[in-house]
């Protein structure tokens, strides 16, 4: 094993059940390297990771960090190994303040003749959130009062406060504004310039060429090829991500179709906590309907407050019958769905089967006299299932196994099989790789096309141009721009409008 590699897989292998998640795997990351990891949904690129990380144990096989043996028992195991890992959803622990959070693993640093110095731990985490300017973030507070976004920059700060040789990033950026995207990339860069080495799965292909020296490319569980980052394009990773040529376009082509001009929904005046200011819009029938702006904007908020969810919220948000919608009881009395950009911890049963997930919405439509047999759940389960050929062993696997993108399939099926006819999406394709994305743009299309109405709130300005009748910008809370759908509208002018 040379010098200059830290870590070395050799011909790993995981199952569970008949899914080969990684397949004889054999990889090299080396020292002062950033290496990309990409890979459609179930490729098996997260699971290689939770192997690195101790989350998992592999079936056979050898990793090797620094020439020795390596076979972490949990993350708190790999972290003192120097392995850190930073997962796609929030990994802080509910209960634990924020310095807690920060300082987890090595709190002896703290701790002398067995009394931890609670004050130290406080003053140093107060210290690191202020040299990246997280003054919002109080060290006191248990994490559960903040944001994933929030809660996704305090391990940043862990990461950096621990200063690993191996960085391992799962899928973060898509949980971050631009900020804080600015934050991931300096520690990504700081690892790298200090020797270390950053394993980064990203679906963001560009980010994945701009910032890796080298990309690795899995599908079904294999490795299928390496590359050096400027010997390849967007396209080319693409192609050997699917395994054939991707041509085209994900988006809509089409450019005049007239909006219905009945209004299925009038929001007039909302107003919700400090974000939302006063927002009024109508959406029409069979419209896609975007949302644009900064993270901070007020948009994920808005969305909220159609549902129901936010409760501090003043104004009116009606339907065409004049029925009006104020809590979530009511949103889906009247088949309003509701995708929230946290799919983990706000939209799926991640203990539960696949089967109760997607029936979850639609038990009086599957039941009978108020009874639901476990035959007609799993029937109706599994042909729902087959809608967005949702990749599972069968319907009674747990959600929580699933991969991103399937995860994501499941949540948009127990809507679609309930009969939604008005969809707000908060980040509908937030970690979803180029194949799932394709599949999920097709099904909003023909959502569209059936005379459904939809609201997509998105910080992917592209998908918004491409998917959208409409596009509103949210600036502080308020209307900063709309604009219709158009060949020639572009980026820029919807930047101008966000800052």
């Amino acid at each position: 094993m040379s010098e200059k590699v830290l870590v070395q897989v050799k011909d790993v292998y995981k199952h569970f059940g008949a899914t080969k998640a990684v397949d004889g795997v054999s990889i090299e990351v080396n020292k002062g390297e950033i290496c990309g990891l990409v890979g459609e949904n179930g490729s098996g690129k997260s699971t290689l990771l939770s192997l690195l990380s101790g989350i998992q144990k592999r079936d056979k096989g050898e990793i090797l960090l620094e020439g020795k043996s390596y076979n972490p028992k949990n993350l708190t195991d790999a972290n003192k190994h120097g392995v850190s890992m930073i997962v796609q959803e929030a990994n802080t622990i509910k209960g634990l303040t924020v310095a807690e959070n920060m300082f987890l693993g090595i709190e002896d640093e703290f701790t002398k003749h067995g009394v931890r110095n609670i004050k130290m731990m406080n003053t140093l985490a107060r210290e690191r959130l202020d040299a990246i300017g997280l003054k919002d973030i109080n060290e006191k507070d248990d994490v559960i009062y903040y944001s994933m976004e929030q809660r996704k920059l305090i391990e940043l700060v862990k990461a950096a406060t621990v200063k690993p040789k191996l960085l391992m990033i799962d899928e973060t950026s898509t949980a971050l504004s631009q900020t804080g995207r600015d934050e991931l990339y300096k520690l990504i860069r700081n690892t790298k310039e200090r020797g270390d080495s950053v394993l980064l799965i990203s679906h963001d292909l560009q980010e994945v060429l701009t910032l890796c020296d080298r990309i690795i490319v899995m599908r079904d569980g294999k490795i299928v090829s390496e590359v050096k980052s400027a010997e390849i394009d967007e396209t080319g990773l693409k192609n050997l991500m699917v395994g054939r040529t991707v041509s085209g376009g994900y988006y809509r082509e089409d450019y005049d179709t007239k909006i219905s001009d009945e209004v299925v929904m009038k929001v007039r005046n909302l107003k919700a906590g400090k974000r939302i200011k006063d927002v009024s819009f109508d959406l029409h029938k069979g419209e896609i309907l975007g949302f644009g702006g900064l993270s901070e904007s007020g948009m994920h908020e808005l969305g909220k407050a159609i549902f129901g969810i936010e409760y501090d919220v003043s104004g009116s948000v009606t339907l065409e019958n004049g029925e009006e919608i104020k809590t979530i009881d009511d949103s889906v009395k009247h088949d309003i769905g509701y995708i929230s950009k946290n799919r983990d911890t706000e939209s799926l049963f991640n203990q539960m089967d696949i089967n109760d997930n997607i029936a979850a919405t639609c038990l009086e439509k599957i039941g009978s006299k108020g009874f639901v047999t476990a035959k007609k759940r799993r029937e109706f389960a599994d042909e729902q299932a087959k809608v967005l050929s949702i990749k599972m062993k069968d319907v009674e696997q747990l959600v929580g196994t699933l991969s991103g993108g399937n995860k994501q399939k499941v949540v948009l099926t127990k809507w679609i099989a309930r009969g939604t006819e008005i969809f707000i999406m908060d980040s509908p394709t937030r970690g979803i790789d180029v194949g799932v994305k394709a599949v999920i743009y097709g099904m909003l299309d023909d959502l569209r096309k059936q005379g459904k109405s939809l609201v997509i709130i998105s910080e992917e300005l592209l998908e918004l141009i491409g998917m959208c009748d409409r596009i509103i910008i949210l600036k502080d809370g308020e209307i900063s721009g709309e604009f219709a759908r158009s060949k020639e509208l572009g980026e820029e002018t919807l930047v101008q409008c966000m800052v």
